[in-house]
């Protein structure tokens, strides 16, 4: 039986004053030690297995879960020495429509407006009957993992679709985001889950959220936010003390965690730093066994009901990248280390094959880089903290702007890639002034100039002191970029952005600041000095194009044939979007979906073809 435990709960208020639910904290009460992970000798030759899922990422460990709890025998099966994927560094945002819980923040949606939405946003991308089968079962897929896991959702009142001006858009309701985690029930498997990115936590190693953000730059004018942050500062330093690292764990990290916690109370087997190097197929043309090797051992385990393939996509595949990705490096890429592109090559092998190019073969976000101080390089995604705000612009190396700088960081990415040939746009440069970088910080440079020093000292942001002298440092025209700030503030000043039309739509809008006191959320003049700069590169975040499949996550052989016993999911899979990024968490979202397919599919085999 799955043991939920004991739950604590406090509210948490947003900036508007909304009530954004309980945040539940689950701890494992079992008498009985948790499984840890096994040494590949621990498994006999031969050992059955109803599915096996290669990849530890959301979505592999969404499709053992679900497996795990119909009463699967399940291996999972990490390349990596880390469970989470790029999932653990993620906001662990999962877009899934007409869920119930999204119904407590938008009764109003529905699944015709949902399949509107998307018909208009990925129209011939990809295939219909694809997004048909994700909003089919979405919400079933959701209360099915509520109702047997330990992860938790909650949906903000304010979370727009990414194209909010498209009919059957919504602002809120499909977003569903995971609810922290008190990581102290995981014991020892803690230490196997992938930290968040450095540069996206605050005192060494403290996770945050937008809510913690708003009280921890108002601490020092309310007695709330002064609480509220001086409750998460103690109990991240009580956590590092004892355990190395925090154990509040939000957004990704508690989306993984909480799976983890899951699949290890079921009791399913895990290995680490494991490479599956064959699928065997049997007499009938059915994947049943898997060969495996960690270091020099090597395991072949059969296969009763299917392999979920859940690797993360191609992003890190030398061959691939050159040539879906145009050559661009590797060291631009924002995703996780184990997205090599293995579990696709074995089911090519099979005859399996990529999808058609959608909009594009990847997700996009603007990226900025710099040298971490252990020697490894920061690969800093700009999702929505500085761009959007008012007192920010982008430009070319012309000195000149060329897109809509408060577009979702997909589309950012691809005007980048997009107007390269014209006038260098990568890198492109983010600006800002004095009033910018005190308010909303400059990507690793925190509001109020936090780590401005640092960064100006190794060149990750230039000054100037007037703009002339910052567009010298930065290699541009003067000139060029004189007229476009100017141009820039008279606009903002009238509140419209006659170029770009910045800040005119739902999305966009809520991405500013309202309460900047700006005509537009999106737009603010930069008039003063000092003026600030970083640049920017189109990072991919995660593969778009990826292996073909059904509706059931079954991978398809060059004639359109299920390969009986093998699936795909995740960025395994070929994306439901189609390269499209309509909203926030559509990776995640169908990754969850298709992964209770897959699982619910294999389990049916595995029952039907008992060995």
């Amino acid at each position: 039986m799955l043991r939920l435990g004991s739950a604590a709960a406090t509210e948490i208020t947003s900036t508007e004053g909304y009530n954004f639910g309980t945040e539940f904290h689950f701890f494992n009460m079992s008498l009985a030690p948790l499984p840890m992970p096994l040494r590949l000798e621990a498994l006999a030759d031969d050992e059955a297995f109803d599915v096996v899922v290669l990849g530890a990422g959301g979505a592999g460990l969404s499709a053992a879960v679900f497996a795990a709890m119909d009463g699967a025998r399940v291996l999972v099966v990490e390349s990596t020495a880390l469970v989470g994927g790029t999932t653990a560094w993620s906001a662990g945002t999962t877009w899934v429509p007409n869920t119930e819980v999204g119904a407590g923040v938008n009764p109003a949606d529905t699944p015709q407006a949902a399949a509107q939405f998307l018909n208009h946003a990925v129209g011939t991308h990809a295939p219909q009957a694809l997004r048909e089968a994700f909003l089919a079962h979405g919400a079933r897929a959701v209360r099915k993992m509520q109702a047997g896991s330990h992860l938790r959702y909650r949906a903000r009142p304010v979370h727009p679709d990414y194209l909010s001006e498209l009919p059957g858009s919504s602002t809120c309701g499909r977003a569903l985001e995971p609810l922290p985690f008190d990581a102290r029930s995981l014991g020892p498997l803690l230490a196997l889950l992938r930290p968040p990115i450095p540069e996206f936590t605050v005192l060494g190693g403290m996770m945050v959220d937008r809510d913690d953000i708003f009280h921890l730059l108002r601490a020092h004018r309310s007695p709330a936010s002064l609480l509220h942050s001086a409750r998460i500062v103690l109990g991240h330093t009580l956590s590092r003390l004892q355990h190395g690292r925090g154990t509040r764990l939000l957004m990704g990290n508690a989306l993984i965690g909480r799976l983890l916690l899951s699949l290890m109370e079921r009791g399913a087997g895990l290995v680490m730093n494991t490479q599956a190097t064959a699928l065997h197929r049997g007499s009938s043309g059915a994947v049943e066994s898997i060969t495996l090797h960690q270091g020099s051992r090597r395991r072949r385990v059969r296969v009763r009901g299917g392999v979920v393939l859940a690797a993360g996509g191609f992003n890190r595949h030398t061959q691939w990248r050159a040539q879906r990705l145009d050559g661009q490096p590797q060291e631009w890429c924002a995703g996780a280390p184990g997205h090599q592109g293995g579990a696709q090559e074995l089911a090519m092998q099979l005859g399996a094959q990529f999808g058609p190019t959608g909009q594009s073969d990847a997700f996009w976000a603007p990226v900025s880089l710099r040298q971490r101080p252990d020697g490894t390089q920061a690969v800093f995604p700009h999702f929505v903290f500085d761009r959007p705000k008012p007192h920010m612009l982008t430009v070319n190396a012309a000195g000149e702007r060329f897109l809509n700088e408060s577009t979702s960081y997909h589309l950012f990415g691809l005007a980048m890639r997009a107007a390269h040939g014209r006038s260098s746009c990568i890198p492109a440069w983010l600006i800002t002034d004095a009033v910018g970088l005190q308010r909303y910080g400059l990507g690793m440079v925190r509001p109020r100039g936090m780590g401005l020093r640092s960064a100006l000292a190794d060149g990750y942001v230039l000054q100037g002191s007037s703009l002339p002298e910052l567009a010298a440092r930065m290699g541009v025209p003067a000139t060029a970029l004189q007229a476009t700030v100017q141009r820039f503030n008279a606009m903002a000043a009238e509140g419209r952005d006659a170029d770009f039309a910045r800040g005119t739509t739902a999305y966009q809008r809520a991405n500013g600041d309202a309460l900047a006191g700006t005509l537009n959320p999106c737009l603010g003049p930069l008039s003063n000095a000092p003026f600030y700069a970083l640049k920017l590169y189109p990072g991919d975040i995660g593969a778009a194009t990826g292996l073909q499949t059904d509706t059931c996550a079954r991978v398809l052989g060059a004639q359109g044939q299920p390969i009986a016993g093998l699936y795909a999911v995740g960025n395994d899979m070929h994306s439901v979007m189609g390269g499209v990024y309509p909203a926030p968490g559509i990776t995640l979202g169908p990754g969850l979906v298709f992964a209770c397919l897959a699982a619910e599919d294999a389990l049916a085999r595995a029952r039907a073809n008992p060995q």
